[in-house]
Order: structure tokens, then C-alpha cells, then sequence
């Protein structure tokens, strides 16, 4: 049995590290995508502060379709290009919102959100999909987040078979 604990850190940094610590724990010896991705969306939806939706996207069909995600009810496809998820994907950058409002074309699946962070999954550099982790919070998303869930990418990547 696996448990989720959300401590007190010193450092959002530290934060970052249990939770790749706990990522590692629930996907280790497991290398189905789609359980991986189901856990990592809860991992990420319960301890990430302030957080309204955190999940993934799948490319099939040359365009993202909704995956594994704790949340409300999402938009369920998403053009390649359009939105920041689609920009993402199209683009293989991370995509770091500090205001949706302010980004040009974004896909507004929940009137709460502030901010938004994507980060595109690749495996041999072919598209798989992209996690996508929205706030209610202008700016909560940064430099330190872009790193933690690069990693975390990485590692959900190197374990699952495509």
C-alpha cells in the first residue's frame, strides 16, 4: 500500500524532491502508461497547493486526447497548436503561464484557472502527450515547477512502454 504524505518543506525545491521520491515509489516495476499516468495525476493533484486540475493529455490521431487527470470535467481533444497544451506539443517547450488570460488562444476548459504549466512528454523524441497542471493562483508556476516536472516526465518516460 502506497501513502501519500504532504509535509511541511523548507524550500519548494525540497518539496519537489519528496515528490519525486513518491513518484518513483508509485511507478517503479510498473510500465503500463496508462496506470502510471492515472497515479501520477492523483500524486500531483493532492499535493500540488492550490492546484484545480492536473493530468494528461494523449497525441492519437494528430491531435491530444484527455488521459488520466484529477479535476473537473475537461475538454476532451485539443488541436495541436491550438491552446497551451497544443503549443506544447507542438513545439516540445514547456509552457509556462503566469496569467491564461494573457496567453493568445488559450483553451478556457475551467473558468477558475490563473495559471498553467505544460510540459510535453516525449519518448525517442515522438510525441506521446503532455501533462498538463492548472491553478486558481496568478504566477504559481516557475522555473523551479518547469525543472521538478521536466524530471518527473523523465522518469514516468523511462519506465513506461509505449
Amino acid at each position: 500500500m502506497f501513502h501519500i504524505t504532504k509535509d511541511n518543506y523548507s524550500s519548494k525545491e525540497a518539496f519537489y524532491n519528496d515528490l519525486l521520491l513518491q513518484a518513483k515509489g508509485l511507478i517503479e516495476g510498473e510500465t503500463d502508461l496508462i496506470a502510471n499516468l492515472a497515479n501520477v495525476s492523483s500524486l500531483l493533484f493532492n499535493l500540488l497547493e492550490d492546484v484545480n486540475w492536473a493530468g494528461f493529455y494523449l497525441f492519437k490521431e494528430n491531435q491530444l486526447v484527455l488521459g488520466p487527470f484529477h479535476g473537473n470535467p475537461a475538454c476532451i481533444r485539443i488541436a495541436i497548436g491550438r491552446g497551451v497544451c497544443g503549443t506544447a506539443a507542438q513545439t516540445s517547450v514547456t509552457q509556462v503561464i503566469k496569467d491564461v488570460h494573457a496567453f493568445a488562444g488559450h483553451i478556457a476548459c475551467d473558468g477558475n484557472t490563473k495559471s498553467e504549466i505544460v510540459v510535453p512528454m516525449l519518448q525517442n523524441q515522438k510525441l506521446i502527450g503532455v501533462l498538463d497542471i492548472d491553478s486558481v493562483v496568478l504566477g504559481k508556476f516557475d522555473d523551479v515547477d518547469k525543472d521538478a516536472l521536466e524530471q518527473l516526465i523523465s522518469m514516468l518516460m523511462s519506465v513506461c512502454k509505449i
